[in-house]
């Protein structure tokens, strides 16, 4: 992790032996931890939705098939695109963004999949996820905002405006 930087008389930053960079963003390092906690949940639960939505896209059938499978495509598109702003964030604040599906596992709230459900079952389960992402997205507040990271805070909304407004959408479809 890296260190908190300190300033000499002439008020230059020192940075830490051992190569290590300090970060001074105006965000302490206990607030960046509890932050990157947050976040990695969020990113654990973007990563297990973006699976599920790619998997429900590889293998939905029935008369819905063409638009749920083009819809499935924008959704899994817009997942993996934020993966990467959620993990960089994470790196921003100096803390290692979670990559492997073991601590996607730990991390997730969202739950796998067996098998192969009917469309409807599908959009109904994505729905719980865009929730569930929502939910995840909304507890990491707290941190963001004791830490005075507006940054995150930004990253968060747009995050829960994509979430709850694809639940929505979706949520339509079982009208």
């Amino acid at each position: 992790m890296a260190k908190e930087s300190s300033k000499n008389k002439g008020g230059k930053k020192v940075v830490p032996s051992g190569g290590e960079v300090a970060i001074d963003i105006g965000i302490g390092r206990k607030d960046r931890e509890k932050i990157a906690e947050g976040l990695s949940r969020v990113l654990a639960d973007t990563y297990s939705l973006y699976l599920k939505t790619h998997n429900f896209h590889w293998n939905v059938e029935g008369p819905m098939f063409n638009t749920l499978h083009l819809m499935f495509m924008e959704q899994y598109t817009e997942l993996w695109n934020a993966l990467d702003s959620v993990a960089e964030r994470i790196r921003s604040l100096g803390y290692p963004a979670p990559g492997t599906y073991g601590q996607f596992a730990r991390l997730t709230s969202i739950e796998e999949t067996e098998g192969v459900p009917d469309a409807m079952e599908m959009v109904r389960l994505l729905v719980a996820g865009h929730e569930a992402v929502a939910r995840t997205a909304r507890a990491a507040f707290p941190a963001a905002e004791k830490g005075g990271d507006e940054s995150t805070a930004d990253l968060l909304t747009q995050r829960l405006q994509v979430h709850e407004k694809t639940a929505w959408m979706l949520r339509s479809l079982l009208k």
